[in-house]
């Protein structure tokens, strides 16, 4: 069982880098496998979005949060790491030029010597989508085609790919330097509805659900499953992530992830946090408990 750890955003460290390298040497030294990082290019001050992880449907994220952007919050932690993952959770796919993306991504992938994992999903907040040039109301078919884009570029060899799609057109399109591993970064699709489970068994890598327990859970799980059935993917080749929080991550819960089918956990620090030395003790117990270092 792979454990990762969610950067705690939360606290406002993530634009300080002396924090931000305390914090992932940190699970790099206690044996995590991965620090994930969130996104938002912009928020948008009292949104009429609803945020579905919530059950007052608003961001447990204060407005002046510092979010920095993923890839580059990463690429800081890569030059300052050895051997730690760097995955993102989750990057909002509409927000982006997939051309562009894919370049980053495998920039990213290269210079790191393939620890790059990369969780996107659709976004729920339409005013940040339409900032960022996107349409909310077709943001589902624009991911498929991001991750059709990026796939085609990495495959490509020097005489250029081309490609025909709903939103994006080229013809001898050369990307290099190509990712690390096989031409490709791992992609996982995030998110708690059935299209995403649907999309993650049809074209993701992996399927990270989100906010989702119980029978809700399950069922998101089956529905990733069955799509992938249905598309002639052996089920079992779309890698499960859970979460959990620190404080509540023990081999109990890494056989619970393992009977689920999930071979990853993300781990994220408890609302009694409060503080980077807070998260810090909880990544030290969970990692003792776990025997990960």
């Amino acid at each position: 069982m792979k454990v990762g750890v969610v950067m705690p955003v939360e606290l406002g460290m993530a634009s300080d880098p002396d924090a931000v390298l305390t914090f992932a040497r940190a699970a790099e030294s206690l044996g995590f496998d991965e620090i994930s990082a969130v996104e938002h290019a912009v928020v948008i001050a009292n949104t009429a979005s609803e945020y579905p992880y919530s059950p007052t449907g608003k961001s447990h994220l204060p407005d002046d949060c510092p979010l920095p952007d993923p890839l580059e919050l990463l690429s800081f932690v890569a030059g300052a790491t050895d051997r730690l993952g760097l995955a993102t959770g989750v990057l909002v796919a509409p927000n982006h030029n997939p051309v562009v993306l894919a370049k980053r991504l495998a920039t990213l992938d290269r210079l790191s010597r393939g620890r790059t994992r990369i969780c996107l999903g659709v976004g729920w907040m339409r005013e940040e989508i339409e900032a960022c040039g996107g349409d909310f109301r077709r943001r589902g078919k624009a991911t498929d085609e991001a991750i059709a884009v990026m796939r085609t570029l990495w495959a490509g060899g020097s005489d250029g790919v081309d490609f025909t799609g709903e939103f994006h057109d080229f013809t001898g399109a050369v990307s290099l330097p190509k990712p690390f591993r096989d031409n490709t970064v791992p992609l996982y699709i995030g998110g708690h509805s059935a299209a995403a489970g649907r999309r993650a068994g049809r074209i993701g890598d992996g399927f990270q659900p989100l906010g989702l327990g119980g029978d809700d859970l399950t069922g998101a799980i089956a529905v990733m499953r069955a799509a992938a059935t249905d598309t002639g993917r052996d089920p079992a080749d779309v890698a499960v992530v859970l979460g959990a929080t620190l404080p509540r991550t023990d081999e109990a819960k890494v056989e619970w992830a393992r009977s689920l089918g999930s071979d990853r956990l993300l781990v994220s620090a408890s609302r009694h946090a409060t503080t980077l030395g807070a998260v810090l003790d909880e990544m030290a117990a969970c990692s003792q408990r776990l025997s990960l270092a």
